[in-house]
């Protein structure tokens, strides 16, 4: 029997049939090397996984490509999942994508995207639970390795651009069993000092397992609860972890939080001295105007007016202020001489007046009380006479009484 002669696109559909009836082809998973990567204006990508001995190419259409949780990349490992079917127009058999994840980590991933998940519900990478970080602060807080580039970098950079902060370094491990319990640790005993404006918590970068350290969530949930506000400097700019979410701020590089914490001091001083410049000006043009406008006002009719009205007021108050002077001085004089004519009454009155007379005045010793008549003293008896320019102390030797005649008083 004579094979028959097939036009190239029934040959192409019977192998495209073949295909995908195949059960494997239908749903397989696909470990490869990415090359010739495309990312098409649509939205759909395209590349070649290839391994040491063949390669095949890929599609993946943008509403699969967008759920995708990183960016794939030429020389990245993958897992691809899909089917195998063939393009007609091209005559091409190729995989068609619809979920990966990098070789080799999948695992990992799975827990990063289910953790981030976990504390994005419950409210962690809220931005109204982040803390402001302040513009200047005076002591900050770094958590890092002793001995990594991190801390090289930081110090470089802070010393360089703000020398006269100071510096509390927590020297933990950044990978490891003990790397997240030592962290942990760190934030607390960093917290209860109390006297640290901002802590950054830095590593320099690696592979997602040298950094999942920085996705556990003891170390998350150490970073929400620090009083003090927190800058993750983990990585490279392309390395995103779970503490770079809860923290308060995220920077790229270790490097790039040095120049996030302070501002170069510098650069702040001729801020500030512009700042003063222009404070200056502002003042002296505001003066300037205010001289202006009260020159116009001098000048205005209605100036002049009330300048008039005062000058006039003040030589009315002027001869006020006179002639209250002189009514105050013709009131005191006669305050004086009523005054003057009132004392002469009362010298006329003074029993001491009386006394220049030749009179004198008997007083007991014990209390002091006036003699008027000799019942009042006894024989023995002491008595002060005073006269006017002193007083005798007398001993009553003996006393007579005066007798009244009826002549007398009539």
């Amino acid at each position: 029997m004579a094979a028959p002669v097939l036009t190239v696109s029934e040959l192409t559909g019977i192998i495209k049939y073949l295909f995908d009836s195949n059960e494997i082809l239908r749903q397989v998973y696909v470990r490869g090397e990415i090359s010739n990567f495309k990312y098409h204006l649509s939205g759909h990508i395209y590349f070649v996984l290839k391994d040491e001995r063949a390669q095949i190419r890929c599609v993946m259409f943008k509403n699969r490509s967008i759920l995708l949780p990183f960016m794939p990349e030429n020389g990245m490992r993958v897992v691809a999942f899909g089917y195998v079917t063939v393009y007609e127009k091209n005559g091409e058999y190729q995989l068609y994508v619809e979920d990966m994840e990098p070789d080799g980590i999948g695992a990992l991933f799975l827990a990063y995207e289910k953790l981030k998940a976990k504390l994005q519900k419950e409210g962690l990478f809220d931005a109204s639970a982040k803390k402001s970080i302040p513009f200047l602060p005076k002591n900050i807080g770094i958590i890092t390795s002793i001995n990594g580039a991190a801390i090289k970098d930081l110090l470089t950079v802070i010393r360089r651009r703000f020398p006269n902060v100071n510096i509390l370094i927590a020297p933990v491990s950044v990978q490891g069993k003990q790397a997240a319990d030592e962290i942990c640790e760190a934030i607390k005993d960093l917290n209860r000092i109390g006297k640290l404006d901002v802590i950054i918590v830095a590593r320099g970068g690696g592979s997602i397992e040298e950094l999942w350290t920085f996705n556990e969530e003891k170390v998350a949930r150490a970073i929400y609860s620090s009083r003090i506000p927190i800058i993750s400097a983990v990585g490279h700019e392309t390395d995103y972890t779970i503490a770079d979410f809860v923290a308060d701020k995220r920077a790229p590089t270790p490097s790039a939080a040095g120049e996030m914490v302070v501002p170069e001091k510098k650069q702040l001083l001729a801020d500030i001295a512009q700042r003063k410049k222009r404070i200056i000006a502002a003042m002296c043009a505001l003066l300037n105007t205010r001289k202006q406008e009260i020159e116009y006002i001098k000048r205005s009719v209605v100036f002049r007016k009330l300048r008039s009205e005062v000058d006039n007021n003040r030589i009315q108050l002027d001869l006020l202020t006179r002639r209250l002077l002189r009514e105050t001085v013709n009131q005191l004089m006669v305050k004086k001489s009523a005054l003057k004519t009132l004392m002469g009454r009362l010298d006329v009155l003074s029993p001491l007046a009386v006394l220049d007379r030749g009179y004198s005045i008997c007083q007991t010793i014990d209390d002091l009380r006036i003699v008027k008549r000799v019942e009042e003293v006894s024989s023995g008896e002491e008595v002060k006479v005073i006269l006017s320019n002193g007083y005798l102390l007398c001993n009553v030797i003996s006393k007579e009484k005066k007798v009244v005649r009826e002549n007398d008083r009539v």
